[in-house]
């Protein structure tokens, strides 16, 4: 391993502190050492569907959570996380016509980006920010939230029983074409653990091997910042979380350094700018990068720029913002000519009320039943369901 591996440039955001440096390399040695999770020839297949789904020959649907936890990584789960993700894709196939690119959140998203280090507990304690379970675990303790990197072994252990389960589903199902087996994507944030994982590719390049589908967050897309470096390192397909605060200039930067006009599939523009800013922001950006725009496939996360907070204090979304937002990005895109490739939802396998329908239901001080998100909201299967079906229509 070398050294630049634990001692990463200082532009690398959203970064763990970890508690031992020591402990990280031998735990990143280990990594390396470790046979690829995810198929190279299975990230190729998937550049080409989502090749297809630029062309509006397929529609990408990823679902899954928001924060994956290490206890979850049991067939009896997984496999009703899949079948929810999978029963979400035959409903907008036989809707809208379209074959469906099937798309877990899962086998990895085990590590969240945070807009604070901190939190601070009702009686002043401060604490570590919860990061995810590869990082450290959301009881609000000290030694909870301290930072081990043992824990990085624990999620590379957890995503390959995950992959195993799905890999077992789909080879059980009979008849299942190409483009509709299960794909698992997260985001790339911990660096140290992405590039202890990546392998030769069979084109003699290099893949990040611990997803079929890598993205960058928002809040790490800069474009001579450390994550988009290793996006472009890689041959996966890729995004990159597009927010309203995007400048025209980073995001034509980003297309240039992580697209491929011969791969559309190569790099997908994941635009999540709430349903306030959709319609002038996705158009001005669509205007701006002109015949480039075609060179990507477009997706929508309609939400994560409609987070709000309700009367009890708890992180929601309502329905409503959700389909607002889906409807302004397809009408940009087809005002351009182009079509809408895919949609990125936080969806929950149980009947969760972490999100609600209307925004009145916003003003209650009554906390919501059933919260068992480790981080943000998710749509229950219901309301899946129902933004599911609305872009159907709209396509």
């Amino acid at each position: 391993m070398t050294a630049t591996r634990l001692l990463l440039p200082a532009r690398a955001l959203q970064q763990p502190e970890w508690a031992s440096l020591d402990e990280l390399k031998d735990v990143l040695l280990s990594l390396e050492a470790k046979p690829p999770l995810v198929d190279a020839t299975a990230c190729a297949d998937l550049s080409v569907e989502l090749g297809r789904a630029a062309r509006g020959e397929a529609f990408v649907l990823q679902a899954g959570e928001c924060a994956e936890r290490f206890a979850d990584a049991n067939p009896e789960t997984v496999l009703a996380k899949t079948d929810e993700l999978h029963r979400l894709a035959d409903e907008f196939t036989d809707a809208s016509g379209l074959p469906a690119v099937r798309m877990g959140r899962i086998a990895g998203q085990y590590a969240k980006p945070r807009s604070s280090a901190t939190e601070t507990l009702p009686d002043g304690t401060v604490l570590p920010v919860y990061r995810g379970d590869a990082v450290n675990a959301p009881e609000p303790t000290p030694a909870a939230r301290t930072a081990l990197p043992s824990r990085l072994l624990l999620a590379h252990r957890n995503a390959g029983t995950t992959l195993s389960t799905l890999l077992e589903r789909d080879l059980g199902l009979a008849g299942r074409t190409a483009s509709q087996r299960t794909y698992a994507g997260h985001e790339a944030l911990l660096l140290e653990y992405e590039q202890a994982l990546v392998r030769p590719d069979a084109d003699g390049g290099r893949y990040g091997s611990s997803g079929h589908f890598l993205w960058i967050g928002d809040r790490t897309r800069q474009p001579d910042h450390q994550h988009v470096q290793f996006a472009a390192s890689v041959s996966n397909p890729v995004g990159v979380k597009i927010g309203p605060k995007a400048s025209l200039e980073d995001v034509r930067t980003l297309v240039r350094m992580l697209g491929d006009p011969r791969r559309p599939g190569r790099l997908s523009l994941i635009v999540r700018m709430g349903r306030d800013h959709i319609g002038p922001k996705l158009t001005a950006l669509l205007g701006a990068l002109g015949d480039e725009a075609a060179g990507v496939a477009w997706i929508c996360d309609p939400m994560h720029g409609n987070t709000r907070v309700n009367g009890a204090g708890q992180k929601s979304r309502v329905v409503g913002d959700v389909v607002a937002e889906i409807e302004g990005f397809v009408s940009a895109l087809h005002a351009h000519g182009l079509r809408p490739a895919g949609l990125m939802l936080e969806t929950a396998h149980g009947p969760v009320t972490e999100c609600v329908d209307t925004a009145a239901e916003l003003a209650s001080t009554t906390p919501l039943p059933r919260y068992e998100s480790a981080c943000d909201p998710r749509l229950s299967p219901h309301q899946a369901g129902e933004v599911v079906a609305r872009t159907a229509e709209l396509l």
